[in-house]
Protein backbone atom coordinates (compact mmCIF):
# COMPACT_ATOMS: atom_id res chain seq x y z
CA UNK A 1 0.00 0.00 0.00
CA UNK A 2 1.55 3.18 -1.07
CA UNK A 3 0.43 6.68 0.61
CA UNK A 4 -0.71 9.28 -2.00
CA UNK A 5 0.31 13.04 -1.10
CA UNK A 6 -3.21 14.03 -1.07
CA UNK A 7 -4.27 11.77 1.42
CA UNK A 8 -2.30 14.15 3.87
CA UNK A 9 -3.70 18.01 3.63
CA UNK A 10 -1.41 20.49 5.03
CA UNK A 11 1.20 23.32 4.66
CA UNK A 12 4.75 23.34 4.97
CA UNK A 13 5.65 26.97 6.33
CA UNK A 14 9.49 27.63 5.86
CA UNK A 15 10.64 30.31 8.57
CA UNK A 16 12.41 33.33 7.67
CA UNK A 17 14.83 32.38 9.70
CA UNK A 18 15.07 29.02 8.84
CA UNK A 19 15.59 30.90 4.69
CA UNK A 20 18.54 33.01 5.81
CA UNK A 21 20.38 30.09 7.60
CA UNK A 22 19.69 27.94 4.25
CA UNK A 23 20.49 30.90 1.51
CA UNK A 24 24.12 32.07 3.85
CA UNK A 25 25.40 28.36 3.53
CA UNK A 26 24.09 27.96 -0.20
CA UNK A 27 25.84 31.24 -0.81
CA UNK A 28 29.51 29.72 0.54
CA UNK A 29 29.18 27.09 -2.51
CA UNK A 30 29.59 29.79 -4.82
CA UNK A 31 33.30 30.13 -5.64
CA UNK A 32 35.22 33.63 -4.73
CA UNK A 33 32.62 34.13 -1.49
CA UNK A 34 33.70 34.13 2.18
CA UNK A 35 32.70 32.92 5.03
CA UNK A 36 31.22 35.54 6.61
CA UNK A 37 27.82 36.25 4.69
CA UNK A 38 24.60 37.56 5.96
CA UNK A 39 21.43 37.14 5.07
CA UNK A 40 17.78 38.85 5.79
CA UNK A 41 14.81 37.38 4.47
CA UNK A 42 11.17 38.36 4.12
CA UNK A 43 8.87 35.25 3.60
CA UNK A 44 5.55 35.11 1.84
CA UNK A 45 3.41 32.53 1.18
CA UNK A 46 4.95 30.49 -1.34
CA UNK A 47 8.06 32.96 -2.25
CA UNK A 48 10.81 34.73 -0.37
CA UNK A 49 13.10 38.48 -0.83
CA UNK A 50 16.46 38.33 0.19
CA UNK A 51 19.15 40.82 1.06
CA UNK A 52 22.49 39.19 1.11
CA UNK A 53 25.89 41.01 2.34
CA UNK A 54 28.58 39.24 0.71
CA UNK A 55 32.08 39.42 1.42
CA UNK A 56 34.34 38.54 -1.42
CA UNK A 57 37.71 36.93 -1.66
CA UNK A 58 40.72 38.62 -2.83
CA UNK A 59 41.10 38.99 -5.98
CA UNK A 60 37.53 37.65 -7.03
CA UNK A 61 36.03 39.50 -9.97
CA UNK A 62 33.42 40.98 -7.89
CA UNK A 63 30.90 41.37 -11.21
CA UNK A 64 31.25 37.73 -12.07
CA UNK A 65 30.95 35.93 -8.36
CA UNK A 66 27.64 38.39 -7.65
CA UNK A 67 25.88 37.23 -10.75
CA UNK A 68 26.76 33.66 -10.06
CA UNK A 69 25.94 33.99 -6.24
CA UNK A 70 22.82 35.23 -7.26
CA UNK A 71 22.30 32.43 -9.77
CA UNK A 72 23.15 29.70 -7.45
CA UNK A 73 20.81 31.21 -4.75
CA UNK A 74 17.59 31.39 -6.57
CA UNK A 75 17.64 27.94 -8.19
CA UNK A 76 18.92 26.21 -4.67
CA UNK A 77 16.47 28.09 -2.30
CA UNK A 78 13.75 27.25 -4.79
CA UNK A 79 15.27 23.27 -4.75
CA UNK A 80 15.88 23.24 -1.04
CA UNK A 81 12.94 25.11 -0.06
CA UNK A 82 10.34 25.45 -2.52
CA UNK A 83 9.98 28.96 -2.10
CA UNK A 84 10.08 30.96 -5.27
CA UNK A 85 12.75 33.52 -5.12
CA UNK A 86 11.15 37.26 -6.08
CA UNK A 87 14.04 39.29 -5.74
CA UNK A 88 17.86 39.20 -4.44
CA UNK A 89 19.39 42.44 -3.41
CA UNK A 90 23.28 41.98 -2.94
CA UNK A 91 25.70 44.21 -1.12
CA UNK A 92 29.40 43.61 -1.10
CA UNK A 93 30.39 43.83 1.87
CA UNK A 94 34.28 43.15 2.55
CA UNK A 95 36.75 42.33 -0.14
CA UNK A 96 39.06 39.27 2.08
CA UNK A 97 41.70 37.51 2.09
CA UNK A 98 40.21 34.76 4.50
CA UNK A 99 43.47 34.58 6.64
CA UNK A 100 42.75 33.70 10.11
CA UNK A 101 45.77 34.41 12.57
CA UNK A 102 46.95 31.33 13.82
CA UNK A 103 48.29 30.70 17.32
CA UNK A 104 51.63 31.00 18.92
CA UNK A 105 52.79 28.22 20.18
CA UNK A 106 55.69 28.65 22.94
Amino acid sequence: MTAVADEYPGVTTVTPRAVQRIVAQVAREVAGVGADVRVEARVFANRTALDVRLPILYPSPIGRVTEACRAHLARRTRELTGLAVSGIDIVVAELTTETVAGRRVR
